[in-house]
């Protein structure tokens, strides 16, 4: 009995799941540990560095956490993109299944990226929460969207990207430069509400800042967001990349193959 397009195209997903992971736990000795180990090793240093700088708490919000939760919220942005962007040229040999289509890399590299970053959250949270830290949101609903919302414009970015670095090569370069300052002005370490009102207005043009903030408010029930702070301001980013992206990768899937 013939498969439908669907099942098809799941079962496409799922070997190239399985094979995105197999590979990146298979890079090295204990390559498993590693993933998960760098991005907390990262946090934490963060965390015990700024904390033993500045007080405990930040508008309503231990430091510590308010750090890790920044920090963790541009990766769940960041990786995606970065990764996404060059899934078409790491796949490119499997293109030559008519089944597979450069589309479905970035899909997937996507979801594996969400889940690995996902994970990362949730022990660092859980270990925070262990060692008495207040690291329990107050609103559970409202964290996970706005961590959503930051993975789902991750991913709608890293499908343009992912078509604009195979038809321009230099576009990768440049996205690597921009994320270094982008790191610094998303509010990562920072509040918007303790900068003067000129500067914030130029930070809130930046819609992570909005996902950061909004993540950070369903955490801490006494956390006094930024005027102008809207999550709708994300949500519309995100939404408006995904799309552009899937038409560009419909727009141009028989020159990503032929490349």
């Amino acid at each position: 009995m013939p498969r439908t397009p669907l099942e098809v195209t799941l079962s496409v997903w799922r070997a190239l799941f399985l094979r995105e992971g197999v590979t990146r736990l298979a890079a090295g000795r204990a390559a498993w540990l590693w993933i998960l180990l760098e991005p907390i090793v990262h946090v934490v240093f963060l965390m015990v560095v700024f904390s033993t700088l500045r007080s405990r708490v930040l508008s309503g919000a231990d430091f510590a956490v308010f750090l890790a939760l920044g920090v963790m919220g541009f990766h769940m942005f960041k990786n995606p993109t970065t990764r996404c962007m060059e899934a078409v040229n790491a796949n490119r040999a499997l293109f030559a299944y008519r089944q597979v289509k450069p589309v479905d890399t970035v899909i997937v590299r996507a979801l594996l990226e969400g889940f690995v970053e996902f994970i990362v959250f949730l022990l660092v949270i859980s270990g925070a929460a262990f060692v008495g830290m207040d690291s329990i949101p107050h609103d559970p609903l409202k964290a996970l969207v706005g961590v959503f919302l930051l993975w789902l414009f991750g991913f709608g970015l890293g499908l343009v990207l992912s078509v604009g670095n195979e038809l321009i090569p230099e576009v990768g370069r440049i996205v690597k430069l921009i994320f270094t300052p982008l790191y610094f002005m998303s509010g990562v370490m920072y509040s918007p509400t303790a900068l003067p009102p000129a500067a914030r207005e130029w930070l809130l043009l930046n819609p992570v800042v909005h996902g950061l903030e909004y993540v950070r408010s369903g955490f801490f029930p006494g956390y006094h967001l930024a005027p102008g702070i809207g999550i709708e301001y994300l949500v519309v980013f995100a939404v408006v990349s995904m799309f552009l992206g899937l038409a560009l990768h419909v727009r141009f899937e028989k020159r990503l193959v032929a490349l």
